[in-house]
């Protein structure tokens, strides 16, 4: 699979990246069908044959149940890959809990390393909870990340962000902005033409409309959504999330399809 340059990081990413929501929470997901948690052979499977279809990238967050800790314990070849994670948001007892002071961010990286057991991780991003500018503004959560950069302990840093001020801020002071754009959302592009223009990574979210993009969903049909995303200004990568084998040999052959035409 094509890999493209994530901005200026020094890191080469598969256009397309698998999202571990579902190897971690089934609870309060926007899919249009419910699921349960693959067994821990599912999930190695699925891993070996993400890694080879040439997919390089790992999306994950403490709000995703157990995703961090199933990845350190179940990720085959572990330093091959190039794993993002995210701080600020947790889910506890059913509910999403923001967190965005100096220490929680230091000790929410910190575990996060031990769950992933990894000396260093990739990317940080924070985990907006909408208020971007305030978080920006008001939150001490990105000096605490420069200092775990500079530290070495993380490799790059960024916000998964929710509006465009906030994602245009992200792009000019960060290194990797994680965007929203689909079919059916383009309010964005002001902040992938800015971080194509400054050299800065872009992650997609929500590319597939959680599922919703299928057409036996009702939307637009996965081929037309992958080829409307990857050829969007300075995307990076596209994050998918999928449990399903099938599934994701699909997107990896649409995908190379689009790419090699």
């Amino acid at each position: 699979m094509l890999k493209r340059s994530l901005g200026s990081t020094g890191l080469d990413v598969s256009v397309l990246g698998l999202g571990t929501v579902k190897i971690g929470r089934n609870q309060q997901v926007k899919y249009p069908a419910g699921f349960e948690l693959p067994d821990d052979r599912a999930v190695i499977e699925l891993f070996e044959l993400a890694r080879s279809l040439g997919i390089n990238l790992i999306d994950t967050a403490p709000a995703y149940g157990s995703s961090e800790q199933r990845l350190g314990e179940l990720l085959p070849g572990r330093d091959d890959w190039v794993i993002v994670t995210k701080v600020g948001e947790n889910f506890v007892d059913g509910q999403s809990r923001f967190d965005f002071s100096y220490d929680y961010t230091i000790n929410s990286v910190e575990r996060s390393l031990r769950k992933l057991k990894r000396d260093v991780i990739d990317v940080v991003l924070v985990h907006s909870d909408g208020n971007d500018m305030a978080i920006i503004n008001h939150e001490p959560v990105f000096d605490a990340l420069n200092q775990l950069r500079s530290k070495g302990l993380i490799r790059a840093y960024g916000m998964s962000s929710k509006t465009v001020a906030g994602g245009c801020w992200t792009v000019e002071n960060c290194d990797v902005v994680m965007a929203t754009a689909n079919l059916e959302y383009d309010e964005e592009r002001p902040v992938l033409e800015l971080a194509a223009k400054l050299n800065k990574g872009v992650i997609i979210k929500k590319g597939l409309q959680s599922g919703h993009a299928d057409s036996a969903s009702g939307g637009g049909g996965v081929d037309k959504a992958f080829r409307h995303i990857l050829g969007l200004p300075g995307v990076s990568s596209m994050i998918v999330g999928t449990i399903n084998q099938s599934h994701l040999q699909d997107n990896v052959a649409i995908v190379n399809d689009i790419l090699s035409a």
